[in-house]
């Protein structure tokens, strides 16, 4: 089974828990079911996340390797386009003071409504079908032939390393929860931090070599 070189693959974990960690949808609903319900819909919130993922593993071995045999312009232009979409996002987060604590109030639900909420929050969350479509295929070896178990085993060790992130965040909030409602230098942090992290990666996505012909 095609597996991309240790660099490349050390790169693209070091990505991955970055942005892993930031403060997206995801992250968010973590948060706010943690600080509301306890560690326990965290850590079922974190699962649910998990399994909606995998949808965007399976639409970008999809499409990274339609692209990849039909034009190797579109797939220039998806690269492009998401690199100056995530520098775009990056520069919005470090512009936006809105306060994100103040929408963390949620009422109770059963773990399974919450497992299936968050599942439906990564289904739908813009910013993880962005990482998959435009800056995983860049980690793609073409010469190594099976490109679509390239993108499913790169798809696996990232819901992986988001998965570990995602149940810190769940165990964590629950149990600081109320320290966090109220702290406005951990907000104005998280946003300072979220917002580089995504210029970063659209700049190393708009860097790399790829040759998909």
């Amino acid at each position: 089974m095609p597996i991309p070189d240790s660099d490349k693959l050390l790169i693209f974990m070091l990505a991955s828990l970055s942005l892993a960690v930031l403060p997206g949808p995801v992250v968010m609903y973590i948060i706010a079911r943690s600080i509301s319900q306890g560690r326990r819909a965290g850590v079922v919130s974190a699962m649910g996340a998990a399994v909606g993922s995998l949808a965007h593993v399976a639409a970008a071995a999809l499409g990274i390797s339609a692209l990849m045999v039909s034009s190797a312009l579109a797939f220039q232009a998806v690269k492009y386009l998401g690199a100056i979409y995530l520098i775009y996002l990056g520069i919005r987060k470090l512009l936006d003071k809105t306060s994100d604590h103040q929408a963390l109030t949620l009422t109770s639900e059963s773990l399974r409504r919450i497992f299936l909420q968050a599942l439906l929050v990564n289904v739908f969350n813009p910013k993880l079908a962005l990482f998959f479509l435009a800056f995983l295929p860049q980690f793609v070896e073409l010469e190594k032939g099976g490109a679509i178990a390239q993108v499913l085993i790169l798809g696996c060790i990232f819901i992986l390393i988001a998965s570990m992130s995602d149940t810190l965040y769940g165990l964590v909030a629950g149990s600081i929860g109320s320290y966090l409602k109220g702290n406005q230098k951990f907000w104005r942090l998280q946003r300072y931090f979220a917002g580089g992290t995504f210029i970063s990666l659209g700049l190393v996505t708009a860097g790399m070599d790829v040759h998909p012909e």
